[in-house]
């Protein structure tokens, strides 16, 4: 039989998905799940595409019908059972092939893989995929980390199965090691701020102006044929105007309050702290998902505190439309300009060279975030690559001169209403620190100077590096 240009271990619906959407480019896999059951029941429904996929009971068949050097897409759930999986194939291969993570892996456990295999004559490929279960089968974004030459045995494969935009595949080598895991803990990061800023802005529509999730429907509907053309705001126009097939009610006023996530947000947090980068906005996004799971207490609180807000103080109508549209827009800039901001830091801490112009151009497609705004970082970054952050390159400064007065409006009218806003409000206040040369951190600085003898440094370059506090640190 011919041996498969690539395999596949893990047949649930993203590895199943995947290994569809890789045989139907032409080319022929070799798959393996650890339940038997689950192979022959992804054969069975594999269709016509069955003929260029081989169905491997054992790890020594599957590892056998693969031709060396042997890439192997490992597509289960992220942590532990990739070591245990790492540890059941390494045996049974040879120099040369290549382990390919593809799950929701934490960047620092991709890390800690490739120094797993290092001098093993094996190699490692920590590779994000983003687009869910429809991106996988019918074309998603791909963000890599390894070595060059394990990348250009695998491009063919993964450039074919990759979405495409103006006809560019949405798929690129970024770094080494970690790079591709953590590009892609980054964007999940984008997501969810993406994400709660779009739910705050539908939470002004309904608790604010009293719409109904139709109405709404219809805003979001138009906005996406604008400047905020995407997949979110797309599908959030489509949700809010279903209706419950068992009610007849608006779908999404019967669904829970309640926001899951798997832990890619908080990494991006993290990773953001742990730079030193303010992520502000992501930051918010992530805890606004926190504080939704304890519905108990927000029901207690409600009770006791009351939660029905004041009369929202602009006027329903055209212009109001157009100010929350301009919010939303200002605040996602502050999102991705944060994003970007912690990948460029990334880049330098573990000497990556993330090439951001490559990052936005395969985001434009495939992926959850997808939308018509990353062409236009695409360009901004490709026109000013050295830009120190996104909303200094000419472009994106223009865009925030225009729209940051309608993100303060709508931010100051929504906390006068009593209405929760903490990732519009995070972006806000973003910008205006950002944009300040002379901010508030003097005092803070006095301050830990004064319990502390922590030192400072003065505006006039004197070497007088403590205050007159008192102190006996301070006399210097």
């Amino acid at each position: 039989m011919e041996q498969a240009e690539i395999g596949l271990i893990g047949l649930g619906v993203m590895g199943g998905n995947l290994a569809l959407n890789i045989a139907e480019k032409g080319h022929r896999i070799a798959v393996f799940n650890r339940t038997v059951e689950k192979t022959h029941e992804f054969m069975a429904s594999a269709g016509a595409l069955a003929e260029r996929i081989v169905p491997c009971e054992t790890i020594e068949d599957f590892v056998a019908a693969i031709r060396p050097p042997r890439p192997i897409i490992i597509m289960i759930k992220a942590g532990e059972p990739v070591d245990q999986q790492m540890t059941a194939l390494m045996p049974h291969l040879s120099a040369g092939d290549i382990m390919i993570d593809a799950g929701n892996a934490n960047f620092r456990d991709t890390r800690a893989r490739f120094e797993r295999v290092s001098g093993t004559g094996l190699t490692f490929i920590g590779m994000g995929v983003s687009g869910g279960e429809e991106g996988a089968r019918h074309g998603p974004s791909i963000m890599v980390g390894g070595t060059p030459e394990s990348y250009a045995r695998v491009e063919k494969v993964l450039t074919s199965i990759a979405a495409r935009f103006d006809n560019e595949p949405c798929c690129a080598w970024l770094g080494t090691d970690g790079a591709g895991h953590f590009v892609k803990t980054i964007h999940n990061g984008i997501e969810y701020a993406d994400m709660q800023m779009i739910a705050e802005i539908y939470g002004i529509l309904r608790d604010g102006l009293g719409k109904s999730a139709p109405e709404i429907a219809r805003i979001f509907q138009a906005w996406n044929k604008g400047r905020l053309n995407s997949y979110l705001i797309e599908i959030t126009g489509t949700v809010l105007a279903a209706h419950d097939p068992l009610t007849g009610k608006p779908m999404a006023d019967i669904i829970l309050d309640k926001a899951g996530q798997k832990g890619t947000g908080k990494w991006s947090v993290i990773e953001a702290q742990n730079m030193g980068v303010p992520a502000t906005a992501i930051e918010a996004a992530v805890a606004a998902r926190s504080l939704s799971s304890q519905k108990a207490e927000r029901e207690l609180a409600e009770a006791l505190f009351g939660a029905e807000p004041v009369s929202f103080p602009m006027a329903d109508g055209p212009a109001l439309n157009k100010d929350l549209e301009l919010a939303l827009f200002a605040a996602k800039i502050g999102a991705y300009a944060q994003g970007f901001a912690v990948m460029a830091e990334a880049s330098r801490e573990f000497n990556w060279s993330l090439p951001m112009p490559a990052i936005a151009r395969i985001w434009r497609a495939g992926c959850i975030i997808r939308s018509q705004f990353l062409d236009e970082i695409t360009s901004a970054f490709t026109a000013a690559p050295d830009a120190a952050n996104l909303i200094l390159t000419p472009a994106f400064a223009e865009m925030v001169k225009e729209t940051l007065p309608s993100l303060r409006r709508v931010v100051s009218a929504a906390t006068a209403a009593g209405l929760p806003v903490p990732a519009l409000a995070s972006a806000l206040t973003w910008f205006e620190g950002y944009r300040r040369a002379r901010g508030t951190a003097n005092v803070i600085q006095a301050q830990r100077d004064f319990f502390g003898a922590h030192g400072f440094e003065r505006v006039d370059g004197v070497d007088r590096p403590h205050g007159p506090w008192g102190s006996g640190a301070s006399q210097q």
